[in-house]
């Protein structure tokens, strides 16, 4: 089995007073796709930020590549090859489509390489938006370019927390062909998303939080078995 692209092991993250992680262990090897699931307020975005460097845990681990990454900045772990496309979008408002592509690029070669041009195949309706500003497109089209964007750093590891949250079933369509064309690829996904459905297609792997623990780590076949466990834990 190959060693983990990312792992983080005992992690204790909190909100001021507040107690968020409570000792998660997560990991996800080369290639894989994990859905991070649970209800809401369950520490699935903090277990993100604690391992992206947007939160210091109090306590606990996070290796890349079998490196202590725990206290490493945002921007350096990005360096090592990890996209993140949170669930505020992150533009830049006031700089034109084509700016906020330009201004992640890092080249790669090879068949599955992420360039402009292929972002503009795969995100038609950017290509007529690339001297709007941020700010003057839909929310749909701002979740492409966010996308867009993280995909022009041909991460290793592509994050996506709630990627299809609020948009139209077509654009939410267009999203989940896109993260099929990603994991495809060869390119690790962690996934945050409430579409149980696809979750279960798409990914290799399925972790449940519930209150800042992990109570399920398993393939889809093994949750889709437990439907006492996912009423419980996820309301299916």
């Amino acid at each position: 089995m190959a060693a983990p692209l990312l792992e983080a092991r005992k992690l204790h993250s909190y909100y001021g007073s507040s107690h968020v992680l409570q000792g998660v262990d997560f990991s996800i090897g080369p290639g894989e796709v994990v859905a991070l699931m649970g209800r809401n307020g369950m520490g699935k975005t903090t277990l993100l930020r604690s391992m992206l460097g947007l939160i210091r845990p109090r306590a606990g681990e996070v290796d890349i590549d079998g490196a202590r990454a725990t206290h490493l900045p945002p921007h350096r772990i990005a360096r090592l090859g990890v996209a993140f496309v949170p669930e505020n979008r992150g533009i830049f408002p006031t700089l034109t489509v084509r700016e906020n592509l330009l201004v992640a690029v890092r080249p790669a070669t090879g068949a599955n390489a992420w360039t402009f041009d292929r972002v503009m195949t795969t995100f038609p309706a950017l290509a007529g938006r690339l001297g709007h500003r941020g700010n003057q497109l839909s929310g749909g089209e701002q979740q492409m370019l966010t996308i867009g964007r993280a995909l022009l750093t041909n991460p290793r590891l592509l994050i996506l927390d709630e990627a299809t949250e609020g948009l139209a079933p077509l654009i939410a369509t267009a999203i989940w062909r896109t993260i099929r064309t990603i994991r495809d690829g060869g390119i690790a996904t962690v996934i945050v998303d409430k579409h149980f459905a696809m979750l279960a297609e798409l990914a290799d792997r399925c972790v449940i939080l519930v209150k800042g623990r992990k109570v399920f780590d398993g393939s889809p076949a093994e949750l889709a078995a437990q439907p006492g466990l996912r009423e419980q834990h996820l309301g299916i």
